[in-house]
């Protein structure tokens, strides 16, 4: 107890020591302790009260008695809640609100409840956020046949009803949102939006004397009940994330440090929880714990431990007491991944003081051997696990669907190190959720989907992206085909009451202060929403319908509704950049806070071995040529093992998911060079000169040469279509036969060798069923490509063209009004999803990364949620039988264009954050001998010899811009421009007409002197003066 006083930590220990030793021989023993409070509960025939030590309160009967919590309330109460209890109490006798402050973690929103179970109390909950709005905690306005009215919300309906109100979060709001309560928290005052004003309990009760209750009615004026109170959770600000206290706000709050139990009272709770743990194995990692909560780590840098799940990872360490301790801590705590290299250091010194660092000698579970339904439990199932050499049995939540024995599954290719990150999950699934750590395309989602098949779970998948709101997450609003307003479930709210399991892809990106909202539903499995239902954990909704004998029925028109005991989340993230800031900058975040640390257990996914690697391809691509595939490992793994930052960015463009892809292509194309698919998959084309030089040296370690192509001295690249059937270059597809003729684009096309050979190499991909990226200059001819090569094709189009402003929902669905109702007009991304077009997006790097990232569960799983309810499935199979559903057509693909990233191109970089799942293709400018042939095309009239000093000309222009002596890279669509002007007008001169190009830079003296001294040399007399030598004859 002492030691709580002086503050937790060593130094304080020893110090209360002292203080006992001295103090002990003046107040004898019972001085210095404080005094034990017990809590009581009285019933006399006036009524019920409770006592807690000496400070009494007396019970009234609950009008709404479903408000009020259940089973918050623990058998034994530790004495330091009884303490924080009972100053509650006094609080509430006085009439104060309170405020609780202290770390992250379940633990004060736990003690609000206990006391309000204790007084009997109704709750009204809110879970503030970033969006939070005044209309959320006063009045909201819902239209019910065409009037619209004003529906009190969770402050006003408290402050009628006399109920107390929680509001959780307080650093999460947006700064001044919640001084529309000072006046409420202050005198009991409030003016609403429907002209009601709301007055204290004492004004009103002296109005009544002088005046009758209609006249007060009259006047709109409703009583505050005396009951009503407000309890306020927040955190530290500053020491933890988050908008500091106003101070107006502050000074109306009584406030309370709620800091973790005492390390007493922790231990005990503890040792109940894992009763076959040596009990000095439990003290150590709850040492551990107290000593990175302190303020010594603190200022390290070292985020605080997550002490509240302690009690998951002691029911796991219970059933496998050979566990490691350290495997453990690191599901807690996953130091490898948040801190650098100072951090990871400072923690294992931490972890070997307790001797905690038992990782090499405890064997870790290899694989998962057996799977069953539970008998006796009904949405459990039995499975065992191989650990050494011994089997452990234990159970598991399971699905609603049929189980399924592991490795059972076609498309997953079980490697040892996936059987044990399964075991690994399974453990931890006993007792919490989960969150997968792990690089892009390193294999999260297939785990993931491997896992709820195993376990029979449905899944719903819901893809976070960065400006998603607390309402995308839970309810959405929409109107019914009347007009009225209503509120719509989200995937997330379905998937907790049917007992799915959730699949948050994506929680690094989504803002923390949203992400909060769903704290309570992670720690206690509840949830308010906001059209007023409540969620109630399973067992608790089964006690609150004993105690107050209600029906199911019942229950749901109070608008009460069980989370299913099998709902379980599993989140998906990448690793978190350390020692970034904790804003979200475009390169990643350090978004992994004290606060989610005690949301989920985590596991690493690490980056499979070479062998796994080549056993993993193989098994999921027949006939892959062995030679290619081992060059190809053997020049990843290099990449992969390097310090060096260029060689890591150029291994993330290798991530399996596009090994997966290189392999499946040469699998059907042996005879490709893999120099070429590797830098096509690096978009090598587009590298700074110093990482482009070492994926050269790269490639030439580990044996892979760019063998030169014969197709490029031998100009027989042509198109022909004979029979139905598609000829480019080597490779042949059947034509498409549509009935939407006006949909397939018609361009005007000269022909030329290396559009051709991009040509060929997209058919290659796109009959291996890929979508396709093209990235390139401006002006290099994307557009044309793709448009003339859909017209080869002749399949029907979608265009979309992305830009700054676009959302998630412009993507997916155009809402209009039509007669007073909202309707959604599909979008071509929809129509073509239906139909199976070609989806073509321009500008994919123009609109925000965070939004376009709802592509990748698209392109993905073939999965996505419009923002007007419906889904995008792609097996028919899993569409039969439900609503709103859309099965994506066979035919549908997608074709993106981008600019390539970096200065002068504006652009986000598309590439980086979504470039694994597409199959690349770099778009140049054509070769001098084949753009001349194009311009030729353009302009019959025109003389060879100007043409071949504009192509000359402009090559140098181009070589100089991949220098970076010039920024712009002057592209074939300005040359094509001059060359039609000079068509039309040949009596202009040359020089005249190139200024139509150069006129941009002719304020920029640098780049002048640079372009002049270019074009003179090529003989194009721009900008000339008498002393320019360079144009003198020869």
């Amino acid at each position: 107890m002492p030691s709580q006083i002086l503050c937790g930590g060593s130094a304080a220990a020893v110090a209360s020591r002292r203080m006992r030793n001295i103090l002990g021989a003046v107040l004898g023993r019972d001085g210095w302790l404080w005094r034990t409070h017990e809590v009581k509960l009285i019933n006399t025939s006036s009524g019920d009260t409770v006592k807690i030590g000496e400070i009494s309160y007396k019970l009234k009967t609950p009008r709404n008695p479903e408000l009020v919590p259940v089973k918050h309330i623990s058998d034994s109460l530790p004495q330091t809640v009884v303490q924080h209890l009972r100053w509650i109490m006094q609080k509430d006798l006085l009439g104060q609100d309170v405020f609780l402050i202290g770390p992250p973690g379940p633990l004060r929103r736990s003690i609000a409840m206990q006391y309000l179970e204790l007084t009997k109390r109704e709750v009204e909950y809110v879970a503030l956020s970033r969006d939070t709005t005044e209309t959320d905690l006063k009045q909201r306005r819902e239209i019910r046949s065409g009037t619209a009215f004003y529906i009190d919300q969770c402050a006003v309906r408290a402050a009628t009803q006399g109920r107390v109100l929680v509001l959780e979060g307080l650093e999460k709001a947006e700064r001044n949102v919640l001084p529309v309560l000072n006046n409420l928290l202050e005198n009991r005052e409030m003016q609403l939006e429907d002209g009601r004003f709301l007055m204290s309990a004492e004004r009103y009760d002296k109005l009544l004397q002088e005046h009758t209750k209609e006249e007060l009615d009259s006047w709109k004026i409703v009583r505050v009940s005396e009951d009503f109170r407000v309890i306020a959770l927040g955190l530290p600000v500053p020491k933890y994330k988050g908008n500091p206290l106003d101070p107006p706000l502050r000074s109306r709050f009584q406030a309370r440090d709620i800091y973790y139990l005492p390390f007493k009272d922790q231990l005990e709770l503890l040792y109940t929880a894992g009763p076959n743990i040596a009990a000095e194995r439990v003290s150590q990692l709850l040492s551990l714990a107290t000593t990175l909560c302190s303020q010594e780590s603190f200022n390290l840098g070292l985020p605080d431990f997550p002490v509240d799940n302690l009690l998951p990872a002691l029911h796991v360490l219970n059933s496998f007491p050979m566990l490691s301790s350290q495997q453990l801590v690191h599901r807690l705590y996953p130091y490898n991944s948040i801190l650098g290299k100072d951090g990871r250091t400072a923690v294992e010194g931490v972890l070997s003081r307790f001797e905690l660092l038992d990782g090499r000698v405890q064997p870790a579970p290899s694989a998962i051997t057996r799977l069953s339904a539970t008998r006796d439990l009904e949405g459990h199932a039995d499975v065992t696990l191989r650990i050494a050499d011994k089997d452990v049995t234990f159970q598991v939540p399971a699905g609603t669907k049929e189980l399924r024995p592991p490795n059972s599954s076609p498309t997953f290719i079980s490697t040892p190190s996936h059987s044990q990150l399964m075991a690994e999950i399974m453990q931890s699934h006993m007792a919490k959720d989960i969150c997968l750590i792990g690089t892009k395309g390193c294999g999260k989602s297939v785990i993931a989907r491997e896992f709820a098949e195993m376990l029979g779970y449905s899944i719903e998948p819901v893809m976070l992206y960065q400006d998603m709101t607390a309402r995308d997450l839970l309810q959405q609003r929409y109107t019914l085909p009347n007009g009225d307003t209503a509120w719509r479930p989200s995937p997330l709210v379905t998937a907790a009451i049917e007992g799915k399991l959730l699949l948050l892809d994506g929680i690094h990106r989504v803002n923390l202060g949203t992400l909060a909202v769903l704290s309570r539903l992670l720690h206690d499995r509840e949830l308010d929403l906001y059209d007023g239902t409540r969620l109630l954990r399973w067992d608790r909704y089964q006690t609150l319908k004993e105690q107050l004998h209600f029906s199911d029925q019942q229950l749901q028109e109070r608008s009460i509704v069980p989370i299913h005991p099998s709902f379980r989340v599993l989140a998906l993230a990448e690793p978190p950049v350390v020692g970034a800031s904790t804003s979200s900058s475009s390169r990643g975040q350090q978004w992994l806070s004290p606060e989610l640390l005690t949301m989920f257990l985590y596991h690493t996914v690490t980056p499979l071995s070479k062998a796994e690697e080549m056993d993993l391809i193989q098994g999921l691509i027949l006939n892959v040529p062995k030679e290619a595939a081992e060059n190809l490992l053997h020049l990843t793994h290099n990449l992969r093992k390097t310090n060096d930052p260029t060689a890591q960015s150029l291994a993330s463009s290798l991530s399996t998911r596009q090994l997966l892809r290189i392999c499946r292509r040469l699998s059907q194309y042996p005879e490709e060079s893999i120099a070429h698919t590797v830098k096509k998959a690096c978009l090598s084309r587009f590298l700074p000169s110093l990482a482009r030089a070492s994926l050269e040296k790269s490639l030439a370690n580990s044996s892979i040469q760019d063998k030169p192509d014969p197709a490029e001295n031998t100009c027989d690249f042509s198109c022909k279509v004979k029979d139905g059937v598609l000829t480019i270059g080597n490779v042949s597809a059947p034509i498409y036969k549509s009935n939407e003729k006006m949909k397939v684009p018609d361009v005007l096309f000269y022909d030329n060798p290396q559009h051709m050979m991009v040509m060929e190499d997209m058919l290659k991909d796109f009959l291996l069923g890929e979508h396709l990226l093209l990235v390139g200059n401006q002006g290099v001819g994307k557009n044309k490509i793709v448009d003339r090569f859909l017209h080869l094709l002749n399949r029907p189009r979608e265009y979309l063209q992305l830009h700054r402003d676009t959302t998630v929902q412009t993507l997916t669905l155009q809402p209009s009004v039509r007669d007073g109702i909202i309707m959604y007009e599909d979008s071509p991304l929809v129509k073509a999803v239906k139909l199976g077009h070609i989806l073509v997006i321009d500008e994919a790097d123009k609109a925000p990364t965070n939004v376009t990232c709802i592509l990748k569960t698209l392109v993905e799983s073939g999965e996505m949620i419009l923002a007007d309810g419906r889904r995008i499935i792609s097996d028919p199979r899993e569409a039969e039988g439900r609503p709103n559903t859309i099965v994506m057509h066979p035919d549908f693909r997608m074709l993106v264009l981008a600019n390539r990233p970096g200065f002068p191109f504006l652009g986000n970089d598309f590439f980086g954050a979504l470039g694994d799942i597409f199959s690349c293709h770099a778009v140049d400018n054509p070769k001098p001998q084949a753009e001349l042939a194009m311009l030729k095309q353009y302009g019959p009239d025109v003389s060879i010899a100007t043409l071949q000093k504009l192509v000359a000309a402009f090559g140098e222009l181009r070589s100089m811009a991949d220098q970076g002596t010039i920024t712009y890279p002057y592209s074939t669509r300005e040359v094509v421009n001059i060359v039609k002007h000079l068509q039309k007008f040949p009596d202009e001169g040359l020089a005249n007409v190139v200024r139509n190009v150069f006129d941009f830079d002719s304020y920029n003296k640098d780049t002048r002197e640079v372009l002049i001294e270019a074009l003179h040399k090529h003989g194009i007399p721009i900008g000339a003066k008498p002393s320019s030598v360079t144009l003198a004859k020869e």
